[in-house]
């Protein structure tokens, strides 16, 4: 699974304003729903009750949250740049201003495990996470990640 798969230009928020964990969690919930059709309540309290289990904040400045949805067909993404880094209870206790939100069918399996695994592999890259740091336009941040999912296959 690559991340075209999961990502398209038009989720990509490049300048994402939010103060705190749940604000951040919103805001995605409320994109994911525009993309998905399904309600952006169902999708934010699917997240809060992941991060009940334990925090989607990995280290280095990057989170992310995901979980598994009744109503879709297939793997969906969205990736936000913060304005302003966040606690987001990270193992690490560091603020994040890299999100990359994965949302599931319930039945996905190992689809949900190997898109969990590709977007950490992309985001444990220093140099990938330095660039997206730097860039502040959507299509930029689309064509870094589609980019180096590229170069990470060849």
């Amino acid at each position: 699974m690559d991340i075209v798969d999961l990502l398209t230009p038009d989720r990509v928020i490049p300048h994402l304003r939010a103060t705190c964990k749940k604000q951040a969690l919103q805001e995605l919930a409320k994109k994911a729903a525009s993309m998905t059709g399904v309600e952006e309540r169902t999708i934010f309290d699917t997240l809060l009750e992941r991060e009940r289990l334990g925090t989607t904040g990995v280290g280095e400045g990057i989170a992310i949250p995901h979980g598994r949805l009744r109503d879709i067909d297939r793997v969906h993404g969205v990736f936000a740049r913060l304005d302003d880094p966040i606690d987001f209870e990270s193992i690490d206790d560091q603020p994040v201003d890299l999100v990359f939100l994965l949302l599931a069918p319930e039945d996905a399996g190992a689809d949900h495990l190997k898109a969990l695994a590709r977007v950490s592999r992309l985001l444990r890259d220093p140099s990938t996470c330095k660039k997206l740091r730097g860039t502040e336009n959507g299509d930029a941040l689309y064509a870094l990640l589609t980019d180096s999912t590229a170069s990470k296959a060849a």
